[in-house]
């Protein structure tokens, strides 16, 4: 199982306008199941409404095609996730970002990242795959 960064998850999905490098492609290739967390779906869409993001389809359809069609499984914010969020080291103040390495160490699986602070996160180390 591998967890996606939302900035990867955006740039893998087919009609990306951003490359990944070919590492984190196989990286994702050789994966086995992705997964995004819920979090990624709402800044996806955030990003969208400001107009920073354009999806091509309506955001309903955009999703669809996104998740199900990707095969890219959606994790909930679970109250496991949430509290682990809140007591990570303050290395990084994006709270989606916090939300989604808690997504990872709850569920001891693999995240691939380019954000260049998710190293500074001591408890990422056997987790975090950043090209």
């Amino acid at each position: 199982m591998t967890l996606l960064d939302t900035h990867v998850w955006l740039r893998w999905l087919p009609g990306s306008e951003q490359a990944l490098p070919d590492t984190v492609r196989q990286a994702i290739r050789t994966g086995g199941q992705l997964m995004i967390s819920a979090i990624s779906v709402w800044e996806a869409l955030y990003l969208a409404r400001a107009g920073r993001l354009d999806l091509g389809f309506p955001w309903d359809v955009w999703l669809y095609k996104a998740t199900f069609d990707a095969k890219v499984e959606v994790i909930s914010i679970s109250k496991d996730i949430a509290a682990r969020s809140a007591h990570l080291p303050l290395h990084h103040r994006d709270p989606a970002d916090r939300f989604i390495i808690a997504t990872a160490l709850e569920l001891d699986t693999r995240l691939i990242s380019l954000d260049e602070k998710f190293p500074l996160y001591e408890e990422l180390a056997g987790h975090l795959f950043a090209g």
